[in-house]
């Protein structure tokens, strides 16, 4: 080493404070460098395999008291060394095996990603349930409520006056011309579409336009003056076609029928082609039209494969929605005696009004049936015209989820609380292909975001479930080959997107299903525990089975849902679902509730109940309790502020001799990746200083842990954090990057887990692994901003500079994975400060 080098501390930088580096107890003295090693200054060569610097040469013959005594300190040694690495194990290793690669980085993921299904601006506890079913907008009067009864369908003739209306605000799908062309050719219309997207309409539509005078040529044969009629669906295709064949008065004098079949409907009987081919020789004989409307499914498939199926687009909401507020509008204008023009106005203020994000958000649907379309038409209009508060506007808009929540479990199980014999043909439908339909809902609103296959299987379980539970003396059968995709979808709301999901630590291409709006998730869920009590044990005991799943996917996305259950009813979800799962044998249970406990803590209205669990489980629970209370001081929301976390999870790490030392110390290292990460290392630090190994221990380990642990595996939210984009870095050099203000705290506790004989090994590999993070295997940069920022600050002094030098010449000669010769002088080069490397430059070229 030269002699300026010795001047100024071999660094620009201002040397660590001789307290700091004594601060550790037992702390190693500077390893005196080998008689044949010189100027470290020098870049480390490939060919020079040299042992590590430091650890000093023989030391000649000695006493064998002597000699005994050094043996028994380095067997001392290890042993505390060996104590050391088992504190730094997975705190999931129990479960995965010793040297498997853990989940906590996939779990993470799949937190952050789930988290953003009940963070659409809304409280789920507050979440609005308001329900309206008409309202006055000015002077005039509207019918809100979407659905209808079952009553209003069963048959009848369509009032002339419904058509006007119908042919003022009906807005044509794709593909609306080739259906009308297929219903003239072919005299009947088998149309497939999902329940509340427009199919009715457009069926209406369809046969307005080919029975009308315009069509034909003649005047409506009715004296009444209705031309079209809602068939009853009870008798199937096959009566209709004998009323029109045998002249029957009450179907004949008709021009145009209208039959909504349901095939999920007990006793319905799906008719056959030749069936259809009947009903249309009869209407070619009638000079008539049908159109059969039927619900996209595995049972429709055949009639829409055949030769009268067609599919139905849902009709184009947006248009609808402009339709219908310029109707609303002018229909104002008329009564009120305005001229077009301020018609024109209001009908540019209420689009205005719908472009703003905060209704849309309100709304939370990304795409609006037309009875939603109606609704929502309604309600602007009715602010614009100055009867509806803008309050209230956004609580009426916030319904709209609510209100598909509610259709699609309202009455689901009536069938099977009927007498067997009240059913048509003698039968009760079986359970499964009731309950099948709101069980993929339900998985739906638990697991959106994860594959499609997942999502599917989890609705079997949760099927199953509900099946029992409905019907206990009975085993369900379990269809195998029942499974409808396109109907899933179609009947949920729900799209499939192009996606990857992680096996074994990798990623891989899937096919990703979530709900068309971010509303949905949070109403099902609010619609599944305030209204329907009896389904609150099956999907209790379906939660748990989903809690034991392997996939990080599967498993976390149910924590976070069972966590917004807990908030509609704490009392209830705290006793069925945390209190048993936070006391259980395996580790992936207890993170399930410490998931769910920081779910609920996330809402203000909960904040104090999960304080109090959480402090108490650490300070008096068992063993299992503890662990799930360190799991759950990790994310940052479980006590009021950061030194009551801090002070909660020392206590769990130093109680029965540090059993609990490598979960607290993970949950210590998560707290880094939030904001008040300066006040985590100050604590650190203390500990370090503190009297007690066990307290010392607690530091060194989770120094050594933040080494080894990778931001993914810790970061709460990728979106609002400076670390968002390095998921895949080391956290210490993610944050030196990000954070330059914490590279001095970070590297003094660094410098003292490589001085200290009990974390010394683990330490130097734990920097190993950073320094093999500076570029990736194809060459690329990674992580070397980070190092640059790093390295000099743990290397201020010469025997540093050697174990830097040692440890870069013990990578290079790794038999497996050799370090190049020119990656390990530019990662020297980083630890070498700008004056140092001058003058090495100087010195050797």
């Amino acid at each position: 080493m030269s002699d300026d080098q010795r001047a100024d501390g071999g660094a620009g930088q201002d040397k660590p404070r001789k307290a700091d580096a004594a601060r550790a107890p037992g702390a190693d003295e500077t390893p005196k460098p080998k008689p044949q090693e010189k100027d470290r200054g020098q870049a480390p060569r490939a060919d020079d395999g040299r042992a590590e610097g430091g650890e000093g040469a023989g030391e000649g013959s000695a006493g064998d008291a002597a000699e005994q005594e050094r043996e028994e300190q380095e067997r001392e040694r290890e042993r505390a060394a060996g104590r050391f690495r088992e504190h730094t194990r997975d705190p999931l290793a129990e479960e995965q095996g010793e040297d498997a690669p853990t989940d906590l980085a996939a779990a993470a993921r799949a937190r952050r990603a789930t988290r953003m299904l009940f963070d659409a601006g809304r409280d789920l506890h507050s979440f609005d349930r308001s329900y309206f079913a008409s309202a006055h907008i000015g002077d005039i009067h509207l019918r809100m409520d979407a659905r209808r009864s079952g009553a209003a369908l069963r048959g009848g003739p369509v009032p002339e006056e419904e058509l006007r209306r119908l042919r003022r605000v009906h807005v044509e799908p794709a593909g609306y011309v080739r259906l009308r062309e297929a219903l003239t050719a072919r005299r009947l219309l088998v149309l497939g579409a999902a329940p509340g997207t427009g199919r009715t309409s457009t069926a209406l539509s369809l046969l307005d336009e080919v029975t009308g005078p315009a069509a034909n040529g003649t005047e409506p044969r009715s004296a009444a003056g209705a031309r079209l009629r809602r068939v009853d669906p009870a008798g199937g295709t096959r009566r209709l076609a004998d009323c029109l064949g045998d002249g029957d008065e009450e179907a004949g004098h008709f021009s145009g029928y209208l039959f909504e079949l349901s095939l999920t409907r007990p006793g319905t009987s799906v008719p056959e082609e030749m069936d259809l081919d009947e009903l249309a020789a009869a209407l070619a004989h009638r000079d008539a039209f049908a159109v059969v409307v039927v619900p996209v499914g595995s049972a429709a498939d055949p009639l829409l494969g055949g030769r009268y199926g067609a599919l139905c687009p849902p009709a184009p909401t947006e248009e609808l929605l402009v339709t219908r507020l310029r109707e609303l509008l002018e229909e104002h204008g008329s009564a009120t005696g305005a001229d077009g023009g301020g018609a024109a106005g209001l009908l540019a203020d209420a689009e205005a009004l719908w472009a703003r994000p905060e209704v849309k958000d309100a709304v939370g649907l990304d795409d609006l049936r037309p009875a939603e379309a109606e609704v929502l038409a309604s309600l602007l209009a009715g602010h614009v015209l100055g009867d509806l508060a803008y309050e209230q506007l956004l609580s009426d808009c916030r319904s709209l989820a609510a209100r598909q929540a509610q259709e699609w479990f309202a009455g689901v199980d009536r069938a099977l609380a009927a007498p067997a014999g009240d059913e048509p043909g003698g039968e009760r439908p079986g359970a499964a292909s009731l309950f099948h339909p709101v069980a993929f809902r339900i998985a739906l609103a638990v697991l959106g975001g994860a594959s499609h296959s997942a999502v599917a299987a989890a609705a079997h379980l949760l099927t199953w479930e509900l099946s029992v539970q409905s019907d206990p003396d009975r085993t369900p059968a379990r269809p195998l080959f029942c499974d409808d995709p396109r109907a899933d979808l179609a009947l949920s709301r729900a799209e499939l997107r192009d996606g990857q999901v992680e096996v074994a630590g990798a990623e891989v291409a899937s096919r990703l299903i979530w709900y068309r709006g971010p509303a949905l998730p949070a109403a099902v869920l609010s619609e599944l525990w305030d209204r329907h009590f009896a389904v609150r044990a099956p999907v209790v005991r379906w939660l748990r089975l989903l809690a034991d799943d392997p996939r990080s996917q599967v498993w976390m996305r149910a924590a976070v849902a069972a966590g917004e259950l807990c908030v509609r009813d704490f009392d209830h979800g705290y006793a069925e679902l945390i209190r048993p799962l936070a006391d259980a044998a395996t580790p992936r249970r207890r993170v399930f509730a410490a998931t769910a406990l920081d779910q609920a803590a996330g809402h203000g209205s909960h904040r104090r109940i999960v304080h109090k669990v959480v402090g108490d489980w650490s300070r008096y629970g068992t063993a299992p309790l503890r662990w799930t209370a360190a799991m759950a001081l990790g994310y940052g929301n479980s006590a009021a502020t950061t030194d009551d976390t801090l002070d909660a999870l020392a206590r769990i790490a130093v109680r029965d001799e540090g059993d609990q030392l490598a979960v607290a110390s993970f949950n210590v290292v998560r707290l880094l990746a939030l904001p008040d990460a300066a006040a985590v290392l100050r604590r650190m630090a203390d500990w370090i200083h503190h009297k007690r190994e066990i307290h010392q221990d607690l530091g060194l380990v989770t120094t050594v842990r933040l080494a080894l642990t990778t931001v993914d595996e810790v970061l709460v939210d990728d979106s609002a954090s400076p670390l968002g984009d390095r998921g895949d870095w080391p956290l210490p050099l993610a944050l030196a990057a990000a954070r330059p203000a914490l590279v001095r705290p970070m590297a003094d506790l660094l410098w003292t887990a490589l001085n200290t004989p009990r974390s010394k090994e683990v330490a130097t590999d734990a920097l190993e692994t950073l320094l093999r993070s500076a570029v990736r295997a194809d060459g690329d940069e990674w992580t070397r901003p980070g190092l640059a920022a790093l390295l000099p600050a743990v290397t201020t002094e010469e025997h540093d500079r050697r174990r830097l030098d040692w440890l870069l010449r013990r990578m290079m000669n790794d038999p497996e994975d050799p370090l190049p010769d020119a990656q390990a002088r530019s990662l020297w080069w980083l630890a070498v400060a700008s004056r140092d490397r001058t003058r090495e430059e100087a010195r050797h070229g």
